[in-house]
């Protein structure tokens, strides 16, 4: 993914089509962190109570987020064809919201891993290639974008 220009607060950006079809994938494997991960302080008062009403808050926010992804990915007029791949348009705000679901996804293949690096002794499998490899994309694509907001500070 290329920033290609920046103009009245949109972000066009370019990819080749496997580079785009491996967009379109990441985004659509949210959300990914296990709902049961987020957990309230043990110290909060009524923990029960405010855990369920946190959980449904989350619930709620992914569920949304999932519907918005695929407005994204099916809206005909968000990815151009443009010779060898396709041009993208984001605003500011969504460039944003798209760091939130990458980084869900980043973070969630890293928890299903078993968060390595607090284990000193991670031993890769080959059965653990995939979360490697979304946990590696996400985080290239979130650079790409981080690295777009800056170009435009």
């Amino acid at each position: 993914m290329k920033l290609l220009r920046v103009e009245n607060d949109r972000y066009c950006f370019q990819f080749g089509h496997r580079e785009k079809a491996l967009f379109e994938f990441l985004l659509r494997l949210y959300p990914v962190i296990p709902s049961a991960h987020q957990t309230l302080s043990k110290a909060a008062a009524r923990m029960d109570e405010n855990q369920k009403l946190l959980d449904e808050a989350l619930a709620e926010q992914r569920k949304e987020n999932k519907q918005h992804v695929e407005k994204l990915l099916t809206d005909p007029r968000r990815f151009k064809e443009k010779g060898a791949g396709a041009e993208m348009n984001l605003s500011a705000g969504e460039i944003e919201w798209m760091l939130q679901v990458l980084n869900d996804v980043r973070v969630g293949n890293w928890i299903l891993l078993g968060s390595p690096e607090e284990q000193p002794h991670f031993d890769p499998k080959a059965e653990n290639a995939p979360y490697v490899i979304a946990m590696g994309l996400a985080s290239n694509f979130q650079m790409d974008l981080l690295d777009a907001l800056k170009h435009n500070a």
